[in-house]
């Protein structure tokens, strides 16, 4: 991620215990989905030092949003290293090279060497990542002690394993999703359903985009799909209104589906904390592998479908029991041979991979979601 910036070489130390740990540098640059699931290993990181001082530092604004309130951490840093100069970067990791961390670590799913760079540069006596596809001897250079990532565990499992690099034992039981939302985001999203006329109603939330970096936006299932399963869901269901999410980038999809003369409610939210307390009032929740899916399984809605994609691997998996797959006919589960995290985009071309994710029908959707959006429509409908 930087060319040039030499590498600063130490040996690796010894175990860490509680007493000898003041100062930890969580690193969670790759997403805002991967941040949220990173959240059960700030809360282990608290019960194993909880006298020490535990930093996150995050690239993406919605990232540092997630972690707002936690009350594991003591400090969000967040710094832009895609769209900052190298120059600016490097200064900014020399800054907190400063603060003299006893133990940085590098989560799951931070793939590209670039993060374990920043690490380096950072400097922790105590540095920890994974093992990626694209280890090498540099790796070695740049972290001091890592494990191979599994890809039969979830992020929050493997992200736990890290800790026994240093001779401890996960105190968490059970790790999962953790939000801090605030009286006044609470707030926000009950006087929204007062406004709409939803308070106490059933609604279905939907999330039509996806991440923007890479290719990965060519994992959303078409808009024309959606148009047409909200046409028809109009005419099946039309006591379950649905109320569509994202960011401010992603509501021209919203704008096409208005084109296309489709009716829905949006959820104009604030901001990303603000939409979180929404989805927590939804019946139910459809997406592909997006932040909204893991928030969606965070505030414990209680049905939810995810229509497959090449980049759903085990490790992103909602973390519930209860979610329900819409199967992509096209993938017949190949997904790590169309993307692994190594830091490259999905395999295949963008007409490959619209074909793929076209391959999902509207009458496979409407079919799993039948039964409840059936029971939540009563005796009136479908029709």
């Amino acid at each position: 991620m930087f060319p040039g910036v030499p590498l600063l070489v130490g040996t690796a130390a010894g175990p860490y215990r509680e007493g000898t740990v003041k100062r930890i540098l969580v690193l969670s640059l790759s997403g805002i989905g991967d941040t949220l699931m990173a959240t059960p290993l700030l809360h282990e990181l608290r019960l194993q030092y909880p006298d020490a001082a535990i930093d996150v530092l995050v690239l993406w604004a919605g990232a540092a949003e997630v972690l707002r309130g936690n009350r594991h951490v003591r400090e969000v840093i967040r710094h832009d290293f895609l769209k900052a100069g190298r120059v600016s970067s490097v200064a900014r990791c020399l800054e907190l090279r400063r603060r003299r961390y006893d133990l940085s670590i590098n989560t799951h799913t931070q793939g590209r060497r670039g993060y374990r760079l920043i690490a380096r540069l950072i400097g922790a006596r105590e540095r920890l990542s994974h093992e990626y596809e694209n280890q090498s001897w540099l790796d070695r250079l740049l972290v001091t002690r890592s494990r191979p990532q599994d890809y039969s565990l979830h992020v929050m499992e493997n992200n736990a394993r890290l800790l026994e690099l240093l001779g401890l034992t996960p105190r968490l039981a059970c790790p999962g999703y953790e939000v801090f939302l605030s009286e006044a985001e609470r707030r926000w999203a009950v006087e929204w359903l007062e406004h709409h006329r939803l308070t106490g109603s059933a609604w279905l939330g939907l999330h039509t985009g996806s991440g923007g970096t890479k290719n990965l936006a060519l994992r959303r299932w078409p808009v024309g799909h959606y148009a047409e399963l909200l046409r028809r869901w109009k005419r099946l269901y039309p006591s379950v209104p649905v109320v569509l999410f994202g960011a401010q980038e992603e509501r021209v999809l919203h704008d096409q589906l208005r084109a296309e003369g489709v009716e829905f409610l949006e959820a104009n939210a604030p901001g990303l904390r603000e939409a979180m307390a929404l989805v927590g009032h939804a019946r139910g929740f459809l997406s592909v592998d997006t932040v909204f899916m893991h928030i969606a399984a965070a505030l414990r809605v209680p049905r939810q479908w995810v229509i497959e994609t090449p980049t759903l691997n085990r490790p992103v998996h909602p973390r519930r029991t209860d979610w329900t797959l819409i199967p992509n006919p096209a993938i017949g589960g190949r997904h790590l041979e169309y993307y692994r995290y190594d830091g490259r985009p999905i395999a295949g071309s963008a007409d490959e991979l619209t074909r793929l994710m076209a391959s999902v029908s509207v009458d496979s959707v409407l079919a799993s979601m039948a039964p409840w959006a059936g029971e939540l429509a009563g005796p009136a409908g479908p029709h």
